[in-house]
């Protein structure tokens, strides 16, 4: 385990960068189908896996997040009784059981959680960064007959114990549509994700703990079983309510994170959904509503905008189609967002910083740069002074790079004219 915790780094002012975004990244790469989205690269590449945790960590992550987002037991579409959708949340559930027996693989599903989740560890424990279990939105919790609570927390319950038993540094809570949902997650993240330890010597005067120690030296030890650290976030899509932005169950942003934090969450924020251009505004207003527990913001690396607020709205400006999810890249943010997003959130004083899906290594590094760090793949971040056309740099051939950029400009038959 690492010495340095979540909330220790956080409360020195440190800032936490968290690389999200694997499921779309291993679809590129050919190890994950579109549609289904199931993660069984865990299963059949895991050392595929752990190289893509390596790579996110040589760009700056701080955080090793294992790859279990949604890999959850159940799924229930919720349907009213003429059989229409009562909810569209804009999220993907890629490893819960439905999703597995599309495949023919439900019976995986332990399995495949606690091998991301031993990956994770290891390649945390290999690179001194920090190591995250992961517990998302179900989309089985209906905010009108809430009377499936039982339910979502058998399913949070068991993903949480796993990570604790396989070592999670601290726990993820994100993606939630429906604040009621995320309150659920949190409440048995706090009940169930007991993992850290301390000794103290004894002391009337000090609170029950969990065990007391047998005596040593004539020294009393009392020894106390503590709850990871819990990040909850939520994911705002396009709804409104009177204007406003709210959650599915009608409550407003901050109003939202208020909520989460007095229910104990020891960082509140935002993930998923939303590009850059428009989360930000978001964790202006959380930042100036008054919430007092470290904020986070993980956005998608899309360029979203005020009429198309999501990544699932996004449509492409070719076909008109929505773009979501094999044509986002149409819409994909150039570096600069990104730097312009870190730059941002540093003036904001928001410490807990991340990228969630369409994330890579190069994102990951322009993040970590835009706060001043140099990760060890900055080794390779581009010079283009040294550019064999746009080269400024003396040892490029000077006569050639100002023939070669006015041929590349269409400058060259100008001159002649």
């Amino acid at each position: 385990m690492t010495c340095r915790g979540l909330m220790q780094r956080l409360n020195d002012g440190e800032k936490v960068i968290v690389a999200e975004g694997y499921i779309f990244n291993f679809e590129k790469r050919c190890y994950v189908q579109a549609g289904p989205f199931v993660p069984t690269v865990v299963l059949e590449h895991p050392d595929l896996v752990k190289q893509s945790h390596e790579e996110f960590v040589r760009a700056g992550s701080d955080v090793v997040q294992a790859f279990t987002a949604s890999s959850y037991r159940y799924l229930i579409t919720l349907f009213n009784k003429k059989k229409q959708y009562i909810w569209a949340l804009g999220t993907l559930y890629y490893g819960h059981r439905e999703k597995l027996k599309l495949i023919d693989r439900s019976a995986d599903l332990e399995t495949l959680n606690r091998t991301a989740l031993r990956i994770a560890r290891e390649c945390a424990t290999d690179t001194g960064t920090l190591m995250a279990g992961d517990i998302c939105n179900t989309n089985t919790y209906n905010p009108a007959n809430p009377s499936n609570r039982e339910k979502l927390e058998a399913i949070f319950k068991e993903q949480v114990e796993w990570a604790i038993e396989e070592g999670a540094d601290f726990i993820v809570a994100e993606t939630f549509g429906i604040l009621d949902e995320a309150l659920i997650a949190l409440d048995v993240i706090k009940r169930y994700g007991k993992g850290n330890f301390h000794a103290f010597k004894y002391k009337p005067e000090l609170p029950f703990y969990d065990f007391l120690l047998k005596e040593n030296d004539n020294v009393s030890w009392m020894f106390l079983l503590t709850g990871v650290p819990a990040v909850t976030t939520i994911a705002v899509h396009n709804n409104l309510k009177d204007g406003v932005e709210c959650t599915v169950d009608e409550v407003e942003v901050t109003e939202a994170m208020k909520r989460i934090e007095s229910a104990g969450a020891d960082v509140v924020g935002l993930n998923c959904a939303r590009g850059p251009d428009t989360m930000l505004p978001l964790m202006e207003k959380i930042k100036k509503s008054g919430v007092k527990a470290h904020l986070a913001a993980l956005p998608v690396t899309y360029r979203t905008t005020e009429k198309e607020p999501s990544f699932m709205n996004l449509t492409d400006p070719k076909t008109g189609k929505l773009a979501f999810p094999i044509n986002l890249d149409c819409a994909l943010c150039p570096r600069d967002d990104i730097f312009e997003f870190g730059r941002r959130c540093d003036e904001l004083g928001i410490n807990y910083v991340g990228l969630c899906c369409g994330n890579s290594p190069h994102y990951t590094r322009t993040l970590a740069e835009s706060f001043g760090r140099k990760p060890p793949g900055s080794k390779f971040s581009p010079e283009m002074s040294l550019h064999c056309i746009f080269g400024t740099d003396e040892k490029v051939d000077k006569y050639l790079t100002t023939d070669a950029v006015e041929n590349v400009l269409g400058r060259k038959n100008q001159s002649e004219d």
